[in-house]
């Protein structure tokens, strides 16, 4: 009997379990508890958690023999909500993993009173407050992962506390204070990461007593008065120290030099001085070695020779001297150099290539002479080869055209002679050749298959001659064709008319002879083009008219004859036109774009007639001799046809406001219309009374827009516009236009429900838009929870729309009011493109009070505008890099800079118009988790889309297609770029940043 008894007592919490009934144990209530807190799961990776089944069965759950959890993992799954204090139940509990999520608020105390756990990783949330003073009672706890949250106290002293601890990782939060020297106490402790947040004093000393430490982060936003302790060398076990970017000054410490395990040492921007220490050179295990953007000066030490293991050396942006040693070309694993911008003279090691897997060569902007060496790709692996503004001579080596692996060449500004080497421009993986600015002869090369990936083609003021090749058609991704200042000759080839990618083409300053080919308007994605300086005959091709987004057209200087064709001034994205000193005739079109540009655009043309040029001669219109027409109307006709014109100007004007008033009247009257562009649940009534002040949620000077809650629960936002003064058949095309807007469905721009109208208001009724405008989350309170990730995907989204309405959409859209605030985010953080085509309808409305969205926004206004006074597609991307400025740095676009300088003179001031420079503008609310890769393409994008000249923005489609095609980080290590180490100005940064989470290692611990 007491047998069966034991029987049925060993089965019963089996049968609870088999039978799908709860088991009664306070781990199944806690999980349950945890599940309750959280409020969002978009994948349902939590849909296993039900009553009807084993705990130990669920998603994410370990448990032992005795059905006891002891281990939670729910990384990476998006979830949003808080940690429930329940998890204090689960006291068997070894490893609790809750990173890459959205899990908000403080981190609980209770935590501490799980008497086993060991491993805690909360890496990628968004915890804040202060940290929980408890969790320093964790006694057997070995990692603990904080990384990428919104810590917002000191770094915790009690932390010592825990004697046991391997891996602690408190970086990309906002900490303040400094290092606790007590952290010296931790003598086990082999990862240390503190980086990214805001950290100032001085480096502790006591550092140098964790002699067991093998990695150590502190660099990245942090601010460090000092430079680095002598005690460092302490630190035997070291095998990466990054401490880039945190205001270090002084020298190297000499003690550096006995980290003989050492690997990766990056004190790369920071501001330390002095020559580079010969002792460098006894860290043999050395791979990956920065020290660029800082002020040393002197050689590079000769011990550098005994680095073998190095494969990356970044010294540019120093005030380095001497001549680059030759040992630097006999290291045999060495990968990536780039020395640029320093003072280096002589020649370059002529080895260099020979004997090592070369990828990234750049030693621009010095002061080196002598030959190209030979052998640069003998390994067949260069990508990137910079050498511009230097004093090199010589041919081109010949076997640069056989290099497979070279995807970007620039070697501008130099004294290079001799052709371009036979292959060059046929290679596979060719994106950019710059070669301007040298002493090149020959002929442009003849040319095969190409790749469809190189972009950019500049042979700039080279001594270049004979004809084009008919092959220049197979350049057909180029989107940037430079042969300028040459001496090239004959005829344009008809085979430009395939460069369908083309935006800018500079032929000028040539030879060039005959017609300009009228396939060139085959080129539809031009912006610019400079034919200038030339020998071409024959008339101007209306065909040009084919390029429908042209902003600069230069023909000067050339044999042209004939007319300026009318149609060219129907052309609305012409900014600059130029067609002096030729033999042009007729009338210059005063319509249009034309009746903008100024005279000298036409002079040199003795038959040109028109505005400031001189009256027409006797029977010539438009270039053509018209015997029995009569004339111009003489002084005196001319005089009573303005008087005429006067009188019935305002006796038409007398009449418009009689008429207004009683249109005005009438309209009292008349009931209000609703257009529906859906079916929707409401009436103009139900939209009328969200009129209320209490529902304000916006106002500007497109007009005030309220909250609104439809009948069936539906919120909407109304826009009521400005008082109108039109008449019921006068309505200069608003009703047509609102159509149109109505019928546009993208999912990237907000969508226009409906209208309500009468003869003196519009309502525009529009989905409503929970998480407000960008302009309102990026400047608020709430702008240090919107991170990169989310900043990027909105970029790409308002490009997107963006791009819809200039590129897509029937009719085509303008939208001359982009902005932070009209980008509007829905609930999941999703952009729509609000108040497109607006400011077009209000100024065809005449309401003066509006004159400011006509124009654009403050601080949006692309410069052109002040002289053409039209905004036009690339007044779009202007003000669209604006934004992009925005996202990245955090700031307003006006306001912050001082009196009269905007976002956009600040950033060029701050960084030089140089990518490398976006740290300084970075927004300090972003964690190190941002990837700069990413921050510094957008930022490129940004200043692309903010030139100075309308010819030299992109288009939205080229925007939308850039920020799409991310660059890569070069090297493996860097899928964590939560330390970014040395990144230059061509996106390539060396290999090596620390892990999100701990290494493998620990997580069996």
């Amino acid at each position: 009997m007491h047998f069966l008894l034991l029987f049925l007592l060993f089965l019963l919490p089996h049968f609870h379990l088999t039978t799908g009934k709860p088991p009664s144990l306070p781990e199944y209530h806690a999980l349950l508890s945890l599940k309750t807190a959280i409020t969002s799961d978009p994948q349902s990776s939590l849909s296993s958690w039900n009553i009807n089944t084993n705990h130990c069965t669920w998603f994410g759950i370990t448990c032992n023999h005795h059905n006891h959890v002891t281990s939670l993992n729910i990384s990476n799954l998006n979830l949003t909500g808080t940690l429930s204090p329940q998890i204090s139940h689960l006291r068997y509990l070894t490893s609790l993993n809750l990173a890459a999520n959205q899990f908000v608020g403080p981190i609980p105390n209770e935590i501490s009173l799980i008497p086993n756990l060991n491993y805690l990783n909360l890496s990628n949330n968004v915890f804040n407050s202060t940290f929980p003073p408890n969790l320093t009672y964790l006694q057997q706890l070995k990692v603990l992962d904080l990384y990428n949250n919104n810590m917002t106290c000191e770094l915790p002293v009690g932390l010592h506390n825990l004697t046991n601890l391997r891996h602690l990782h408190l970086g990309g939060n906002f900490f303040t204070g400094s290092i606790p020297p007590e952290y010296g106490r931790l003598m086990f402790l082999e990862y240390l990461a503190v980086s990214g947040n805001a950290l100032v004093g001085k480096i502790p000393a006591e550092i140098g007593n964790i002699t067991t430490l093998k990695e150590l982060y502190i660099g990245y936003y942090n601010t460090f008065s000092g430079g680095i302790p002598p005690e460092i060398g302490n630190l035997s076990e070291l095998l990466r120290l990054d401490a880039a970017n945190c205001g270090l000054t002084g020298e190297i410490p000499k003690e550096i030099g006995k980290l003989e395990k050492l690997d990766t040492l990056f004190l790369q921007v920071n501001a330390l001085s002095g020559v580079v220490t010969n002792e460098l050179g006894n860290l043999k295990s050395l791979k990956s070695l920065d020290l660029s953007n800082n002020m040393f000066s002197g050689e590079i030490p000769v011990t550098f020779g005994e680095l073998k293991n190095l494969t990356l050396l970044n010294l540019f942006r120093n005030k380095l001297y001497g001549s680059i040693p030759e040992f630097i070309s006999e290291l045999p694993k060495l990968e990536v150099l780039q020395l640029w911008e320093n003072n280096f003279t002589g020649s370059i090691p002529q080895g260099l290539g020979k004997n090592s897997k070369l990828t990234t060569l750049d030693i621009s902007t010095n002061k080196l002479t002598g030959n190209l060496p030979p052998n640069m790709c003998s390994g067949n692996t260069l990508q990137t080869l910079i050498t511009l503004g230097n004093f090199l001579f010589g041919p081109i080596p010949e076997s640069l055209g056989e290099c497979q692996s070279l995807s970007r060449i620039r070697m501008g500004e130099n004294y290079l002679n001799g052709s371009i080497p036979k292959g060059l421009l046929s290679l596979p993986k060719l994106t950019q050749v710059e070669l301007q600015d040298n002493l090149l002869t020959g002929t442009f090369p003849v040319t095969g298959k190409v790749s469809s990936s190189l972009g950019q083609i500049s042979l700039s003021n080279n001594r270049l001659l004979g004809t084009l090749p008919s092959s220049i058609g197979n350049f057909t991704g180029v989107q940037t064709l430079l042969l300028d200042g040459n001496k090239f000759s004959g005829e344009i080839p008809a085979e430009i008319g395939k460069l369908q990618q083309l935006s800018k083409l500079d032929f000028s300053d040539n030879s060039f002879s005959g017609a300009i080919p009228k396939e060139v308007g085959q080129c539809k994605a031009l912006t610019f083009v400079d034919l200038s300086r030339n020998k071409l005959s024959g008339e101007v091709p209306t065909e040009i008219t084919g390029m429908r987004i042209l902003n600069y057209l230069n023909v000067s200087r050339n044999h042209l004859v004939g007319g300026i064709p009318a149609p060219i001034a129907s052309m609305q994205s012409l900014t600059s036109v130029d067609f002096s000193y030729n033999n042009l005739s007729g009338l210059v079109p005063g319509t249009g774009q034309f009746s903008y540009f100024n005279y000298t655009s036409f002079l040199g043309n003795p038959d040109l007639c028109g505005p400031y040029l001189g009256p027409c001669k006797e029977g010539v219109v438009d270039g053509v001799s018209r015997p029995h027409e009569r004339g111009a109307f003489s002084p005196s006709m001319k005089l009573l046809l303005v008087i005429g014109l006067l009188v019935c100007s305002i006796v038409f004007a007398i009449a418009a406001v009689i008429k207004a008033r009683a249109l005005k009247k009438a309209s009292q009257a008349r009931a209000w219309k609703l257009t529906a562009f859906q079916r929707l649940d409401f009436t103009c009534d139900d939209v009328l009374g969200c009129l209320k002040e209490d529902n304000v949620i916006g106002k500007g000077g497109a007009g005030i827009v309220y909250k609104g809650v439809m009948p069936n629960g539906e919120l909407v936002a109304v826009k009521r516009l400005p008082v109108m003064t039109r008449g019921s058949s006068h309505d200069h095309g608003f009703n047509a236009e609102i159509q149109t807007l109505g019928r546009i469905r993208h999912r990237h721009i907000v969508r226009l429900l409906g209208f309500c109208s009468n003869h003196e208001t519009n309502l525009l009724v529009y989905e409503y838009m929970p998480n407000g405008s960008l302009g309102e989350m990026l400047h608020g309170k709430k702008g240090g929870h919107l991170h990169w990730d989310t900043r990027y995907k909105i970029a790409l989204e308002a490009a997107k729309g963006l791009c819809y309405l200039h590129h897509d959409c029937s009719p085509l859209i303008l939208h001359r009011d982009v902005k932070s605030n009209n980008i509007l985010l829905d609930s999941g953080f999703e952009a729509h493109v609000a108040d497109f085509g607006l400011a077009k309808f209000l100024q065809d409305s005449g309401t003066s009070e509006c004159m400011s969205a006509i124009a654009g926004s403050y601080g949006y206004i692309a410069p052109e505008y002040a002289y053409t006074l039209k905004v036009d597609e690339k007044s779009d991307v202007y003000s669209f890099g604006v934004v992009l400025l925005e996202l990245v740095s955090g700031k307003k676009p006006v306001g912050e800079f001082g009196d009269g300088v905007d976002i956009v003179q600040w950033v060029r001031r701050m960084t030089d118009g140089k990518k490398e420079g976006v740290l300084k503008i970075l927004d300090p609310r972003l964690s190190t988790t941002v990837p700069l890769h990413e921050v510094m393409h957008v930022f490129y994008v940004a200043m692309l889309c903010v030139e100075e000249q309308a010819v030299e923005r992109p288009k939205m489609r080229e925007v939308v297609q850039m920020l799409t095609e991310v660059p890569k980080m070069l090297g493996p290590a860097l899928e964590s770029p939560a330390l970014v180490p040395g990144y230059t100005k061509d996106h390539h940064q060396p290999p090596g940043s620390p892990p999100k989470s701990p290494p493998p290692d620990l997580l069996s611990i």
